[in-house]
């Protein structure tokens, strides 16, 4: 399997990676997602990479930039969203794709990563809960869901100096994207 950035011609199968590997419903809106994210000049600067294997690109993870209302200038993303290929899931794709993606990330000087996703499947990555660290979701996060809502230091000593609400791009901002 490689790891890599995509091309603007793998764009289509970039989408269709994402509404195949969830619900019907729900795939579609996540690739409209991904399309509407790539487009979105306030989602810059970010990390699209995609995991192929034999000339298959079986999956797919995009980091966008954030703001942390605060009065420290911070720089931030948020991982949105993650998919692999149905007949690619549970063999690591996944991972790889989020090991890589957080040391690029961690190259070029980000400080945090969140994420609003699973937290039996991101705390292995090293990310921890947000909320209770003084990061507010865009949007409220239902007490029974709080642990969903993860940050990850890549600076060390940043968690504990700077707490407030992140503010996503344009289009991650809608109150549709975090719901649960």
């Amino acid at each position: 399997m490689h790891i890599r950035h995509p091309q603007g011609s793998e764009r289509k199968t970039i989408c269709d990676i994402h509404a195949s590997a969830f619900v019907r419903e729900q795939g579609q809106e996540i690739a409209e997602l991904v399309d509407g994210l790539l487009d979105d000049a306030t989602a810059e600067p970010l990390l699209s990479l995609v995991a192929e294997t034999t000339g298959q690109l079986v999956g797919h993870i995009l980091f966008t930039a954030v703001k942390i209302q605060s009065n420290q200038e911070i720089s931030a993303r948020i991982l949105a969203p993650l998919a692999v290929s149905s007949d690619y899931q549970g063999i690591g794709v996944g991972s790889a794709l989020i090991r890589e993606g957080l040391k690029q990330l961690a190259e070029s000087g980000v400080a945090l990563v969140f994420v609003l996703g699973h937290p039996g499947y991101y705390l292995k990555f090293g990310f921890r809960p947000a909320g209770v660290l003084g990061f507010e979701a865009p949007y409220p996060i239902p007490s029974e869901h709080a642990d969903a809502w993860m940050v990850q230091e890549l600076v060390s000593g940043v968690i504990g100096s700077i707490k407030g609400r992140v503010q996503c791009s344009e289009v991650l901002s809608q109150p549709e994207h975090w719901r649960e």
